[in-house]
């Protein structure tokens, strides 16, 4: 089985460079100088690392077989893999692959709210891309609080989500915070005025 390291981005200079979206928790083992990567697509490969070096908080990687910016632009978009069999038993706890996910049912409780369409992997948190039921995208922290369970042999995720997490890329959600919205008066100026004489009428009474 072949499973996903990489995603590669922009090239990075005039000598091969590129940039890559790492999808692994150890990149310092898997982007070490003579590994060789399976490419999909598989006419981009297969791509040998020549040098591997951190720019701030974006990997730039260089092969033996890219020598130009040219090359490297042609690379754009392509995805590296490592056989399963390359990895020790030291990685079973490296969590899950973008691949692995993608697909997958998210239910909240017994309810299925959408599927996963995406994993976002960051320095600080992972967060997965939910396409709800209506075609909204839910961003859930990849954390075990919220998601306590991942069956990939039964194609589900299970969530926990606190409250409004799904409703926070809603249209409804931003008149719901609006006091406003909730009061027309608020709103129209000629309700104001009907309101202070009603007031002061009451007053001289």
């Amino acid at each position: 089985m072949q499973l996903q390291v990489a995603r590669i981005g922009k090239p990075h200079g005039i000598r091969g460079e590129v940039t890559v979206q790492v999808l692994t928790d150890a990149p310092g083992d898997r982007f070490v100088p003579g590994t060789q990567f399976i490419v999909e697509p598989g006419s981009a490969g297969p791509l040998t690392v020549f040098s591997a070096r951190w720019n701030k908080d974006i990997l730039l990687l260089a092969f033996d077989e890219i020598e130009t910016r040219n090359e490297a632009e042609g690379l754009r978009g392509a995805k590296l893999f490592i056989e399963t069999e390359d990895i020790g038993a030291e990685d079973d706890d490296e969590g899950w692959y973008e691949h692995e996910l993608v697909g997958l049912e998210v239910r909240v409780g017994d309810n299925v709210v959408g599927k996963v369409s995406a994993l976002h992997t960051l320095p600080v948190q992972d967060l997965l891309v939910v396409t709800t039921d209506d075609g909204k995208e839910v961003l859930i922290p990849f954390v075990e609080q919220i998601v306590p369970e991942v069956n990939v042999a039964e194609k589900y995720v299970l969530v926990t989500p606190p409250p409004g997490l799904f409703e926070v890329n809603t249209d409804e959600a931003p008149e719901a915070q609006n006091p406003e919205a909730q009061n027309p008066a608020a709103q129209d100026p000629k309700a104001q005025g009907a309101a202070a004489r009603n007031s002061e009428e009451q007053g001289n009474a």
